[in-house]
């Protein structure tokens, strides 16, 4: 019988579990960004049933930007082209991330920058959609949630598409549950390894809406 993994993680628990897995064991970064991106783009495929409705994908400049990245890509194998916009200037995302966001690139695919200037624009985007997966801010996070980054959950937010948040809501504290300024209200949070102890307390339960945690090959 395969035993359930019910093991809560806090921010640093699950950081750290990240550096083991390629410092120990020899799991690159590049690896589990991988699979979860595949993770993603199988769970969104699943919301909206095989439909080809407009969907958007919402990158940040790490690791969590890295794995919407990927899950693009994906889902444009599966034959479905999402929107892909990036919060931030393309020269800022680096390592992993830049190299699944160069991958989505070569392909002939275009990325939409998020900046004060092109916010407008983005409203009327995120109007349209019927699926947005929130690929922001993940469990690294620090400081509180200010600025166009703030501006563009509260957008993502008031519409009417479901919200899949890969890891974790964006602005959401992973250890203590509490919102850091401004945070994505999930309909879904697809997280990896194990549950984070901040989605099950303070603001947690109320931000991730349902929570599926899926394996992306670290042995715990």
């Amino acid at each position: 019988m395969i035993k359930k993994n019910k093991r809560i993680l806090t921010a640093r628990q699950a950081k750290a579990l990240d550096s083991e897995a390629q410092k120990k064991y020899g799991i690159s970064t590049l690896l589990l960004m991988e699979n979860a991106g595949r993770a993603v783009s199988e769970e969104a495929l699943e919301v909206i049933a095989g439909k080809k409705v407009p969907l958007a994908i919402f990158c940040g400049k790490g690791n969590n930007g890295g794995d919407g990245f990927c899950a693009a890509r994906h889902l444009l194998a599966a034959g479905i082209k999402p929107q892909v916009y990036l919060a931030g200037r393309i020269s800022e995302v680096k390592d992993e991330a830049k190299t699944n966001l160069e991958i989505w690139l070569n392909l002939g695919q275009k990325v939409f920058t998020v900046n004060a200037r092109t916010l407008n624009i983005v409203r009327r985007k995120i109007a349209k959609c019927s699926l947005i997966i929130d690929a922001l801010l993940g469990v690294g996070l620090k400081g509180k949630v200010e600025g166009v980054i703030a501006q563009l959950i509260r957008q993502i937010n008031s519409s009417y598409a479901y919200i899949l948040s890969v890891d974790i809501p964006s602005g959401l504290d992973a250890t203590s549950g509490k919102a850091r300024g401004c945070c994505i209200r999930a309909d879904k949070t697809i997280t990896f390894v194990a549950k984070k102890s901040g989605m099950l307390k303070g603001s947690g339960p109320q931000l991730c809406g349902r929570i599926k945690v899926v394996d992306i090959g670290i042995p715990l």
